[in-house]
């Protein structure tokens, strides 16, 4: 707030949680914090709380980019890949109230565009039926896995983002698997991986170590090493230069150390060779999106 100009120059990103029968998450929302764990909805209450805590602690007077960061409603996601009827929510808070409610804060310079997170290609449809029905913006983005290790993206829900339909810019997580793509969590890495992530939270994303996983990532690994760049240069320029990922390559990335962050940064800047794309699609084939269950 007290650069404006300087804040003119940030694009400031932030979520509020989908559904959840509780959780912490809320509670952060006031100051002081409550007290006690409450549910997680998309209703126009909740998402008014949120972008109300969210802006008092990032000391801001609005949000650039305002996402869902999971449905609402019943759907697979985090890995799954089978919609279950039975898990069906009746009570699903509708799109058009979660939309109407961020069509309510965009008209208040509050926020100044939406985005969808871990949604469907039923929900990017419904999404932008109920934005347009409402007169709102259209979702600005779409926040997805993307990786080698899950590229079902690609898939019909590329076709329903892509600039001739609803043009809706990916903006990838997990790009590189919690760091698993980097092989240093490979037997024969020779990496000392006791302060890294999945090693000190073993339960937290185990999907990325399943032999199925493991398999690929040699794979790419091994091709990183044909291309003469490191495992982390390859995952990451891959996803860079998909053309569904949204302007200028706006991959998401994390980093423990700036030598990590470096890494990551350059090689958003690198273009991979026709041979060294055929080679991954090789390893994608062999063994197709290994980090997803049914």
């Amino acid at each position: 707030k007290e650069n404006s100009e300087l804040r003119e120059h940030i694009v400031l990103a932030t979520k509020v949680a989908g559904y959840s029968k509780s959780s912490n998450v809320p509670m952060r929302r006031t100051d002081p914090p409550g007290e006690r764990d409450m549910p997680c909805r998309l209703d126009a209450e909740s998402i008014r709380a949120a972008v109300k805590g969210s802006l008092r602690r990032l000391n801001t007077d609005y949000i650039d980019l305002y996402q869902l960061h999971w449905p609402d409603r019943y759907a697979p996601t985090f890995g799954s890949t089978v919609y279950d009827e039975s898990k069906r929510r009746e009570n699903a808070i509708s799109f058009k109230e979660t939309i109407g409610a961020l069509k309510e804060l965009i008209d208040e310079g509050k926020i100044r565009a939406w985005g969808l997170s871990n949604e469907t290609t039923f929900g990017v449809c419904e999404a932008v039926r109920a934005a347009d029905e409402l007169g709102a913006p259209r979702p600005a983005s779409i926040q997805n896995s993307y990786s080698l290790l899950h590229r079902s993206f690609e898939t019909e829900l590329a076709e329903a983002c892509a600039p001739s339909h609803y043009n809706i810019g990916l903006l990838p997580w997990s790009i590189l698997c919690g760091g698993a793509l980097s092989g240093k969590y490979l037997p024969d890495s020779g990496v000392d991986t006791k302060a890294s992530r999945h090693t000190m939270f073993p339960r937290f994303q185990p999907r990325f170590a399943e032999d199925r996983a493991v398999e690929a990532t040699k794979g790419y690994v091994k091709v990183a090493k044909d291309a003469g760049m490191s495992p982390v240069t390859l995952a990451t320029a891959f996803c860079c230069s998909r053309p569904f990922i949204a302007k200028n390559g706006s991959c998401i990335i994390g980093a423990t150390t700036m030598d990590q962050l470096r890494e990551s940064i350059d090689a958003c800047a690198v273009e991979l060779s026709k041979d060294t794309i055929e080679k991954i699609n090789q390893v994608h084939l062999k063994c197709r999106d290994p980090i997803t269950t049914l």
